[in-house]
């Protein structure tokens, strides 16, 4: 069996406000394997977004990491095995975690615009990210050119679709529409070729017919560099486009996961189900309301007691989902879902 080139164990994080401690991912465990793409999905709020920063130790403060581990397979360097790091324990602004943060791991944000610098060209950003690392991989600190570097940029860009790429290389990110702005910010992250992607939600911002053609883009350089990516979306179709496997969350945690083929066909947490069944579709009746799931989802301030998904479902099994947080467990091959529809009231977290 393929080890995981990352895994996500137990990980808490939490935000200490002055009304209280928020807990904005609470145990969530998954992995990553070498050229897969892992689909996360799941409401605004449930702490998709917070998980992946606290892989690259960007969480804002007063956000902090306060339990579990994310474990990353680093490659042998001079005929040296393979390496085990907890990134948890690396400084946020120390050598080690810098020198894997774009080069190693690599993050496509939600919204480029305000990714990229306004005063500096897309061109230049991406040449000192390329030069920097550069420098880092080598043992006397020698790096490229600017020159050298630039002509990388260019073949990124010609790479991810963008036309005239000498010219775009020396515009500003105010000067490029959305769908090239999101063109850029994907070069940016496979300039120094890393072997793990993020992308939150890289199609929020942008039209249908660009979304198609970055999903489309995505797909190809991932077959064609081996890339493994984590896709963070609110959207299923997406994920039944781009993924191999499948994590659901809700309220920081994580409800179901499973290969991508079992978390549509034979969904087994009542919020997978709710999920699946508001997407509309093709063959549906027209003119008929859309299923919804009720309720809201709940303040972070006031967790409910239980299964935290409890309030809203409608199989709920008994008190014991009032009363108990169900553990994480395997269901059937390769899927594990949190539910006491599944498992014993006495497998609890």
């Amino acid at each position: 069996m393929t080890a995981p080139l990352l895994s996500v164990r137990d990980l808490h994080v939490t935000f200490g406000l002055d009304e209280g401690s928020v807990r904005a991912v609470d145990g969530v465990s998954f992995d990553v394997l070498p050229g897969q793409v892992v689909g996360i999905v799941g409401e605004s709020g449930c702490g998709k977004s917070v998980t992946m920063r606290s892989i690259l130790q960007l969480v804002d403060e007063p956000g902090r990491i306060k339990q579990g581990e994310i474990l990353y397979r680093m490659p042998g360097v001079d005929g040296q095995p393979e390496t085990v790091v907890d990134l948890t324990k690396l400084a946020k602004r120390g050598p080690q975690m810098r020198a894997i943060r774009g080069a190693e791991i690599a993050l496509i944000p939600q919204e480029p615009m305000a990714a990229f610098s306004p005063v500096h060209t897309v061109g230049d950003q991406i040449i000192e990210a390329i030069q920097l690392h550069h420098r880092q991989w080598r043992p006397d600190g020698s790096g490229l050119s600017r020159a050298e570097a630039r002509e990388i940029v260019v073949d990124l860009f010609r790479d991810v679709g963008i036309s005239m790429p000498d010219q775009r290389v020396d515009a500003y990110s105010w000067q490029l529409s959305g769908g090239l702005r999101q063109r850029a910010m994907i070069a940016m992250a496979l300039s120094c070729k890393p072997r793990l992607l993020i992308a939150d939600e890289p199609t929020t911002a942008i039209d249908v017919t660009t979304q198609a053609q970055v999903l489309a883009l995505l797909r190809e350089l991932q077959r064609k560099y081996g890339t493994a990516i984590i896709f963070i979306t609110h959207d299923l179709g997406v994920i039944a486009q781009m993924a191999n496997s499948v994590v659901v969350m809700y309220l920081g945690r994580v409800a179901e996961q499973g290969p991508v083929d079992a978390i549509f066909h034979a969904p087994k947490h009542p919020y997978t189900r709710a999920l699946l069944r508001s997407i509309p579709s093709i063959v549906g009746q027209t003119q008929v309301a859309l299923p919804t799931i009720a309720g809201t989802l709940p303040h972070p301030f006031n967790r409910p007691s239980g299964c935290p998904y409890h309030p809203r479902c409608d199989e709920r099994k008994g008190p014991e989902c009032a009363a108990r947080v169900p553990s994480l467990k395997p269901v059937d091959q390769g899927q594990s879902v949190s539910c006491f529809l599944h498992h014993d009231s006495s497998d609890t977290q």
